[in-house]
Order: structure tokens, then C-alpha cells, then sequence
């Protein structure tokens, strides 16, 4: 696979000055760290793929994510090339082998960057039941503290989701996004670039996860989904049925399991 990325330095962040009131009444101008929000069209096999709100960073991770968690790849061996250009705001992939794509126009589910789908893998639903992995309590507690001890742009801004990509005990990569889709998509990605077995994964998000969330776990293959947040009713049922751990509230010193694998 050739990857051409032009890209250099796009910012994740800058300045604005905001106006603090206090609750005595007094105000203090202080100028404030705010994400950046940058647009990029995904072109496969030059038909436009989807339109991307997201956070400029990790840019080739979340393409080939997206791509894996919606069917279009199951590996990198899928893929012929990608490039992004140097504004980062067009990325071109070509699919080895011959893959048919259809026409639909969609807005990502529940998401608030307003992103939009354009075309969808005629194979059609790809979602498979899982099979059930192993996991242990440390190695969710190690991605929950590793979310209370990193994020860097989310620390400084308040303004991104985090996705944490472990392996056993081991937190092996972190992605920051306005998005808390595109955040597990470059998660998916790395994972796919550097050939980890998916099935050994798992996956902490600081996003709620409703059933488009579970979908994208499901899509990749990855068996525990990990959340700080809460999950929905539909979404708990959607994790039984395709045999996903899902696992939510958890924090350092906690965590709920909504349903663990059998």
C-alpha cells in the first residue's frame, strides 16, 4: 500500500479571548485554548465517500478506521493507495479489487460534528456476532486511568473525545476529536495500519455510546467496548445480540458491565 500525506503541522488548537464573569459579579477577560474544527471530503475510488467534520490530527488513522468499521476493508491489504492533500482537506483512496459502491446521503447518527455519509458498501450489513474475548478488571481500570492522565488537547481545550486502543494490560495508542466517532475511528485505524489483531483489542471511549457506537465496535471486530459514559437501552440490546462486552461508567476507582460476552 502507498500513503502519500502531504500534511505538516495542522493545528489542533488556537486562541480566543473570552469574557469570564464571576459569580461576585466581577469579569476578567483571559484568552482561552479552543479546538479547531477542520472539514475533509473522503474520496474512494473517486466517487465522494463522506464529508468529515473532525479535529486535524491522526488524519490517515481515521480514514483507514472508518473504512474498516463500515465494511468497505477488513485490512490494509484492501487498500491500494491514499493520499492526503497538504491542507488535509481531501483524502483519495483507491480499494484493491474490483468494490462496488452505491449512492445514499445520510447525517451520522447522534453525532454533533454534522457529518455525512455518500456512499455505502453494496455488500450491504456487515456486522457479524462476535466471538467472546478475554479481559480482566486491571486492564480496564489501566484505560481509565490512562484517560485521567493524558489527553492532552481535551485537557487544554474541554473540547474532544478521547478513544483508548489496549491490548491486554498494555494502552497502546490515544486519539483526541470533536468527534467521539471519528476519536474511535483513528483508534480502529492504528490498529489496522500496524496489523494488531483486532479480536484482541479493546476499545475506551469518553463518549455515550448509543447504538451507532456499538456498530462501529461490531464493524471492526472488536469484541469489549469500554465507555466512561453511559450507554443507551437500544444500544445494550444491540451488544447481546452481537455478543459484545460493554462495558460503561468506568472510571479509576469503577466500572459497569452492561453485558460481557458468553
Amino acid at each position: 500500500m502507498k500513503i502519500t500525506d502531504r500534511t505538516k503541522n495542522l493545528a489542533v488548537s488556537g486562541e480566543h479571548t473570552a469574557m469570564i464573569v464571576n459569580a461576585d459579579g466581577s469579569r476578567e477577560e483571559k484568552d482561552m485554548p479552543i479546538v479547531k474544527e477542520h472539514f475533509i471530503d473522503l474520496i474512494i475510488n473517486e466517487q465522494l465517500a463522506a464529508k468529515l467534520v473532525c479535529t486535524p490530527s491522526n488524519l490517515q488513522e481515521m480514514i483507514i478506521g472508518r473504512m474498516t468499521a463500515e465494511g468497505y476493508i477488513q485490512s490494509m491489504e484492501d487498500v491500494e493507495s491514499l493520499y492526503i492533500c497538504e491542507y488535509g482537506s481531501k483524502a483519495k483512496v483507491f480499494l484493491n479489487g474490483k468494490t462496488e459502491l452505491v449512492k445514499t446521503i445520510e447525517n451520522e447518527p447522534t453525532c454533533c460534528t454534522g457529518n455525512q455519509v455518500f456512499l455505502a458498501n453494496v455488500k450491504g450489513d456487515h456486522l457479524k456476532r462476535l466471538e467472546p474475548a478475554e479481559w480482566k478488571d486491571e486492564w480496564i481500570f489501566n484505560l481509565a486511568n490512562a484517560f485521567a492522565s493524558e489527553s492532552r488537547i481535551h485537557r487544554s481545550t474541554k473540547g474532544t473525545h478521547c478513544c483508548y486502543l489496549g491490548v491486554g494490560n498494555e494502552v497502546l495508542y490515544a486519539a483526541e476529536d470533536i468527534g467521539r466517532h471519528n476519536a474511535m475511528d483513528k483508534a480502529i485505524g492504528y490498529a489496522v495500519m500496524n496489523h494488531l489483531d483486532l479480536h484482541k483489542c479493546i476499545l475506551y471511549t469518553t463518549g455515550r455510546v448509543p447504538t451507532d457506537m456499538i456498530k462501529k465496535a461490531v464493524g471492526a471486530g472488536v469484541p469489549i467496548l469500554v465507555s466512561k459514559a453511559v450507554p443507551t437501552d437500544q444500544a445494550i440490546e444491540m451488544a447481546a445480540y452481537y455478543n459484545l462486552t460493554l462495558i460503561c461508567k468506568a472510571w479509576p476507582d469503577r466500572f459497569e458491565i452492561f453485558h460481557e460476552a458468553k
